[in-house]
Order: structure tokens, then sequence, then C-alpha cells
């Protein structure tokens, strides 16, 4: 019998060329459309290296130094700089636990930290940008505990700190989230600390969405006001799919024991590793004019839709993206989406607050520029985005146009090549 070593092992599009045509197509689409979802963003080509290294054969159950299976040699080294880089990078006096598989996940492991079943917790309404994991009904994060949700004002879609003041000093949560993930504006992380000081809560601040920006300096800081700070790796941040979680020292036992062995057993190291790559892209002066480009695009690209028509929530933003009711143009965001998406720019819909239509057929449209903006994209192709994205919604049925702008963006992409897509011949 032959060994399986590498000179006789097959290549994917040998061993399963459905799932590598697959995987071109993907690599293909994500070329040459728009990727407008905020959540979303290019991971570089060394980032994907590492996230699909050799280090996923490794099994690591426990942390650093303190493992529970052999040959953890390389693994330790691995973590502890991720971690290293981590701290470094947010200048954070904090504990730093990297295995979280993804944002929800990391969440989760804060309610187990300090919760228990039944006991009370505040997080921004998901009608007004919060995450399902604040609080939300259909999250268990909404079943096991007594949420109480707060909102922003009808008058200016703002978060209401006077209400959330109000609400925390009637309902004396034991956590207290800042987070959002379809809110516009900068978030007053030091109003919540003294909210949750004058009641009592453990302040959490979920930063998924502006992990980058904060690293780069282009949103303030929750460092050294939250007791934990929690993200996801990807988003701004420019990583693998993964999560990460921020203490201060003193909770570093109750975190670590509640993602392991609490919530899961050993961690994606490959994913690890990644996650020390993006650290380390993060301090660069390269990622720094990045971030801050990603916030003058989604500016002036707010400011092109306002002057064609569009209602952007809370009328512009200061991050990453951008909330508009396209209702105005006398379409629905569900209509609205699924065209542009045929016209090569990818977003998603999404309820704008107080939204008076059904989550599944909401009124508008969720527009981040992360991925386009490290694509090397500035306000030039924001200008042509908004053309287009008003073309699009008033007159989402005529394919024709459909088809011409998406040519049209396929020329711009191929204008600007994406971090970490490897085109196959013939594919440009």
């Amino acid at each position: 019998m032959t060994s399986a070593n590498v000179s006789t092992q097959p290549s994917l599009a040998a061993a399963d060329p459905e799932i590598a045509a697959l995987i071109a197509d993907e690599n293909l689409r994500e070329h040459e459309t728009l990727r407008l979802i905020a959540s979303e963003n290019y991971a570089s080509q060394a980032v994907q290296e590492a996230a699909g290294s050799v280090l996923a054969n490794k099994y690591s159950e426990g942390y650093p130094g303190k493992r529970y299976y052999e040959g953890q040699q390389v693994i330790d080294q691995v973590e502890r700089l991720a971690i290293s880089r981590l701290q470094a990078l947010f200048s954070a006096d904090y504990h730093v636990n990297v295995q979280p598989y993804s944002g929800s996940p990391a969440n989760l492991a804060v309610y187990a930290a300090f919760c228990k079943p039944g006991d009370t917790i505040m997080g921004l309404g998901l009608a007004a940008g919060g995450h399902l994991t604040h609080g939300h009904g259909v999250s268990v994060t909404g079943k096991w505990f007594h949420s109480v949700s707060y909102g922003v004002r009808e008058s200016d879609h703002r978060i209401d700190l006077d209400a959330v003041r109000a609400l925390a000093k009637e309902h004396k949560p034991k956590l207290l989230w800042a987070g959002t993930t379809a809110y516009p504006r900068t978030v007053d992380f030091a109003a919540f600390r003294e909210i949750a000081n004058e009641v009592g809560a453990i302040f959490a601040a979920d930063i998924a969405h502006i992990s980058g920006l904060v690293a780069a300096g282009e949103h303030p800081s929750p460092f050294g006001l939250a007791d934990v700070v929690t993200s996801t790796t990807h988003k701004t941040f420019r990583g693998p799919r993964g999560g990460m979680i921020f203490c201060k020292p003193e909770h570093a036992s109750a975190i670590d024991k509640a993602v392991f062995p609490g919530l899961q057993g050993g961690p994606h190291n490959a994913a690890t590793a990644g996650i020390a790559v993006a650290a380390k892209e993060a301090s660069t002066d390269a990622f720094k004019a990045y971030a801050k480009q990603v916030v003058v695009n989604a500016k002036h690209l707010a400011e092109k839709l306002v002057e064609r028509g569009f209602r952007v929530i809370t009328g512009g933003t200061d991050n990453h993206l951008i909330l508009v009711d396209v209702t105005p143009k006398g379409i629905a965001g569900k209509p609205a989406a699924q065209a542009l998406d045929r016209a090569g720019i990818v977003l998603n819909y999404n309820a704008v607050p107080f939204d008076p239509r059904k989550p599944f057929d909401p009124s508008g449209l969720r527009i981040g520029t992360p991925a386009i903006t490290s694509r090397g994209m500035g306000i030039a192709e924001m200008d042509r985005l908004a053309a287009w994205i008003d073309l699009v919604c008033q007159s989402p049925s005529d394919e024709a146009l459909l088809a011409k702008i998406a040519g049209e963006i396929k020329d711009m992409c191929n204008a600007f090549p994406a971090p970490g897509i490897r085109l196959g011949k013939g594919q440009a």
C-alpha cells in the first residue's frame, strides 16, 4: 500500500470537482460584484492561508500551558501571539480569550460568566438596530433571561440615553449591553458606563461591527470603560470568521470557564492563527488609512443618497454603515435588495426604526462600505454607486437595465482587485 504523502494527494479540483467549481464560482462572484453587506469584508491572502492551514488538524482543549492533550508546543505559541497582538492593538490591559467560534458564542459566554437563567439583562432592541444576542425573543438570550430592550428616539432615531437610564433604574439589570448591528452613529460608551455604575450592572460592549474602526481610532473605544468587550474577528477587522472576548483581569477566570468547558470544546486553531495575522495587519498605517476611508466613503455615499431622495436614517452616518428607507422611491426593501443583487450590488434588506412593514418585507436597506473600501474604492466610486442604486430602485423590473449596470460594475471591479481573491485563468 502506498502511503498518502504530499506527492500522491490529489488537489481539490481532482478530489472533489463539484466543491472546487463552487468555490471558483464564489471567488468570481466576490470579485465582480460590489459587496455592500455591512458585516462582510475581504480577508487577505495571508489571513486565508493561516485560517486554512495544518493548524486545523490539532485538537487543543484548554488554554496555553493548561491543555488536556499533548503536542501543544506550537499551538500555545500561536494563541499567545494572537492574544499579545490584540492587547497591543487595542492598548488594553484586559484579559483576552480568542477561542469563541464567532460573535454570538462570544456573547453567550458573557451570559454564562455573569448571569443565571431568569436574570434581567438589557440591550438595544433588534428593531432599533441591536443584535439578536442582546436579548431578542427569538434568541436563547431572550428565552433564558428577562430581557428589557431600550430603543431610539422617534424624532431622530438615535439611542435615547435618558430612556436607557430610566429603564435601568427601574429594572436593575445584571448585564447591560452597548452594541449594535444596524445603527449608523457612534456609541457613547462613557454614558453606558455611568448608567451601569448607577444600577450595579456588568457593562458589556459588543463591537463586532466596529472593532476595526476602534482599533484604528475611527470610533470611540470602550476599553477602560467596559467590564467586558466582545467582537467578531471579520467585518471591519478583516480577519477570519471567529470571535474574541476582552475582559478586566478580575473576570478572566469566569470568562475562560464560560468559553471552555462551559460552551465549547477545543478551539479552531487555524482561525486563531488567522486572528493573529489580522491583528498584525491592523497595526499598520495601511490599515489605519483603510479604516479612515471606510468612514469617509460611508459618509459620502449617505450624502449622495440623500441628494437623490432616499430617506437615510439619522440623516447620515458616523461609521461604516448606512440604513436607508427606500419606500419614498415607491419600493420596499426586499424587492429593492433582490433587484440590486441582479445588478451586481450585494446588500441586505433591513427594517428601519418604527418600521410599519413586517421584518421579512421591511422598508429599508442596510449598506456597508468595508469590503469595497478594502478594494481601494473611494468617493468617486461612491458617486457612481449612488447613481446605480437610484436607477435600480426606480426600475427594479427592467432586466436589461440591471444587466447593463452589472456589466458596468464588473468593469469597475476589474480595476480594483480584491484582497485575497485569486482568479483562475480566463476569469478576469
